[in-house]
């Protein structure tokens, strides 16, 4: 029965993803990454005899969890050949150009046709999974080939399917996985109840290895420095429009203090109806026309990617957003490797470092923009609330990295890749 509802909710999106394509962007950048998928796939170049390793993610998020393990095993196997794959746009529009990867494609729509083209090209030696996001088609025939699967950085809840009375077909899947690595005890003891215990390790999340690397490896951003002068920084980064409505009377009865927003959406339209709400701001693309010269003004919009990390180096006080969504708080431990006091709204119930976080005293949540106010006079002004928020924070990154050299020493000493 789990199968024949799976097969329809396969059909039903399908179907309903291509009607949305018409007007949906997202969506269509889904449906055109996938036109002649198996033509593009036929590239790869499988007659160098070269161990192959295949990891599949849902978005960025999942790729930047998964990362460390491949940049680990490709740094000690240069002839190891890497294919990666993503679910969504964002994920492949945003990693399309990795260099360690030697492609990088759409993952085709499950199925057991689909499956089964998919590995006889690949030919994957080892197959990684990143956090979630299971498709059953694909999992089965990796394990009907008796191909090594770990899952990478898992998290498992007692509110998802595996452990519901419904969920024997999902189980099946989790029965596809040679081991699972998971970030937390909650998780091991979710999986225990459903008989996983011998082949389930808790490695933590390798996510704090990643964030760890960035920052060992800061390049200063003279512009953004020009820009701050000797003001005082809030840098709140990957927010949405709830969170960008927080700051806008703060901003404008506190000129000294400089905020540096970093939506999470830079489509133009976006860019002009934040560009509408903080009148006064600029654009980082203006700021770089002119060097970092334009800092009459307190607000600076980002609307590129890929230098939000470096950003929060540079803050007194970070701001993490996506809390007030139905999605939850975006990643808090980008802040909280420089050690900075970390803020963000009331949805984080499903993050575990979130939620670590809050406890060890790093963070803060958050509930509307009085409260927000309040604690932001509070850490800008008093420095001694400032410091033990950031100490918090930094030990509590310092204390959770590891979980790369675990996974990569368990595919070592099993015998999974030959280095």
């Amino acid at each position: 029965m789990g199968k024949f509802y799976y097969q329809f909710f396969l059909g039903v999106y399908n179907i309903g993803i291509r009607i949305t394509a018409w007007w949906n962007p997202k969506a269509k950048k889904w449906v055109l990454g996938r036109k002649d998928i198996f033509s593009k796939l036929s590239a790869i170049d499988n007659n160098n005899n070269k161990q192959t390793v295949w990891m599949h993610c849902a978005s960025v998020g999942e790729f930047e969890q998964g990362r460390p393990v491949l940049e680990k095993l490709k740094a000690e196997n240069e002839k190891l050949k890497v294919v990666l794959t993503f679910f969504s746009p964002s994920g492949y529009e945003a990693c399309k150009n990795y260099t360690i990867a030697d492609n990088i494609f759409y993952l085709p729509m499950d199925s057991s046709v689909n499956a089964v083209r998919f590995l006889d090209i690949v030919k994957p030696s080892l197959v990684l999974w990143v956090k979630y996001e299971y498709w059953f088609y694909y999992l089965n025939e990796i394990k009907k080939r008796n191909i090594p699967l770990l899952l990478v950085s898992g998290v498992f809840r007692d509110d998802q399917p595996f452990f519901k009375w419904y969920g024997l077909f999902w189980k099946k899947m989790l029965y596809c996985f040679s081991h699972l690595f998971v970030q937390n005890d909650t998780s091991k003891n979710s999986l225990s109840e459903i008989g996983f215990e011998k082949n389930v390790t808790v490695s933590g999340d390798t996510r704090f290895d990643r964030v760890e690397a960035i920052a060992n490896k800061f390049e200063p951003l003279p512009v953004i420095e020009n820009f701050i002068g000797n003001n005082k920084v809030i840098v709140a980064g990957s927010t949405w429009e709830e969170d960008e409505e927080l700051f806008i009377h703060f901003v404008n009865t506190h000129p000294q203090i400089k905020l540096i927003l970093a939506p999470h959406e830079i489509d133009a339209e976006n860019i002009k109806n934040i560009k509408k709400a903080f009148p006064q701001a600029i654009l980082y693309s203006q700021l770089l026309t002119a060097n970092g010269q334009l800092s009459t003004t307190n607000c600076l919009i980002v609307d590129n990617i890929g230098m939000l990390s470096r950003l929060y180096k540079y803050a007194n006080v970070t701001y993490i957003g996506g809390g007030f969504g139905s999605d939850g708080v975006h990643n808090v431990l980008e802040a909280a490797v420089y050690g900075k006091p970390v803020l963000f709204g009331p949805v984080y119930e499903k993050y575990t470092e979130a939620i670590d976080l809050v406890e060890s005293g790093g963070a803060k949540s958050i509930k509307d923009a009085l409260q927000l106010e309040k604690i932001l006079k509070e850490l800008l002004t008093e420095n001694s609330e400032n410091l033990k928020m950031s100490a918090a924070s930094k030990k509590y990154v310092a204390e959770n990295v590891g979980a790369t050299k675990k996974i990569v020493n368990f595919i070592y000493e099993n015998r999974l890749l030959i280095n």
